[in-house]
C-alpha cells in the first residue's frame, strides 16, 4: 500500500476502539507502533459504552474501563482518550462514532482508523461499512509479523466495499498473545497478569476486586 499523501498543517489523529475490558499491553503497542509509523499527531482511545454485538453479555461499567485506560496512557502524552461513546445512549456503532468525532474535530482533521489486519473482511459485516468508509481518512490494518495478504484479497474486498483499497494503509506491528477475555479469566482463577497489562492496571483491578467472578467471554 502506498504511503499516506496528507498536508503538514492537517492534525493526523489515529481511533483505536474497543471494550477495554481491561485495556492490556497488546492494545498499547499496537497504538505505539501506528503512531510512530504513520507519524501520526496523537492516538485517541475510544471505549466503547454498549458495543451492539454484545447485548446479552455483561461488561464492566463504563467507570471501571475509563480509569484503567487513564491509568495506562498516563506516561505517554501522545494518548488521549475520548468519551464520545460513553456519553451516548444506544449501541456504540462505528459509523456513528466516526460521525461525532469527524464533526468534533473538523475538516481538518485527518482520521486514521484502527483495526486488525485479520476483521479486514468482518468490516463488511459491520453496521453501514460503506458508511464508515466515508468519515475515514485512512483505515489502518495492523497486521501480525510474517504475514502477507495477497493483493487478490484486497481486490476481493474491494468488490464488496468500493474504495477500500484506496483508504487502506498496512503497518507490521509486534502482536502479543494477550487478550481482555484471558485476562479475566485469569485473574478470576486467582493467576498472575502481570506484565500483560501496565502495573497501574493490575493495581486497579485488585483495588475494587474486578474479574473475581468468571463472566462471558468479550474483549
Amino acid at each position: 500500500m502506498k504511503y499516506h499523501n496528507v498536508s503538514a498543517n492537517t492534525r493526523r489523529i489515529g481511533v483505536l476502539g474497543g471494550t477495554f475490558d481491561p485495556v492490556h499491553y497488546g492494545h498499547l503497542v499496537i497504538a505505539e507502533e501506528v503512531y510512530a509509523t504513520l507519524q501520526l499527531t496523537e492516538i485517541v482511545f475510544v471505549p466503547t459504552g454498549q458495543p451492539p454485538h454484545k447485548t446479552n453479555i455483561e461488561i464492566t461499567s463504563a467507570a471501571h474501563r475509563l480509569e484503567m485506560l487513564e491509568l495506562a496512557i498516563a506516561s505517554n502524552p501522545h494518548f488521549t482518550i475520548s468519551r464520545v461513546d460513553l456519553d451516548r445512549p444506544g449501541p456504540s456503532y462505528t459509523v456513528d462514532t466516526l460521525q461525532l468525532l469527524r464533526k468534533q474535530w473538523g475538516k481538518n482533521t485527518a482520521i486514521y482508523f484502527i483495526i486488525g489486519g485479520d476483521s479486514l473482511e468482518d468490516l463488511l459485516s459491520w453496521h453501514d461499512p460503506s458508511g464508515i468508509l466515508e468519515q475515514l481518512t485512512y483505515l489502518v490494518a495492523v497486521r501480525r509479523p510474517g504475514y502477507n495478504e495477497s493483493e487478490a484479497s484486497y481486490d476481493w474486498l474491494e468488490t464488496r466495499l468500493s474504495g477500500i483499497k484506496q483508504r487502506l494503509l498496512v503497518v507490521d506491528a509486534p502482536q502479543f498473545d494477550i487478550s481482555a477475555t484471558d485476562l479475566r479469566q485469569r485473574v478470576s482463577e486467582g493467576r498472575p497478569i502481570k506484565y500483560q497489562t501496565p502495573e497501574s492496571v493490575e493495581s486497579y483491578i485488585v483495588q475494587y476486586g474486578l474479574y473475581r467472578t468468571k463472566i462471558d467471554a468479550i474483549e
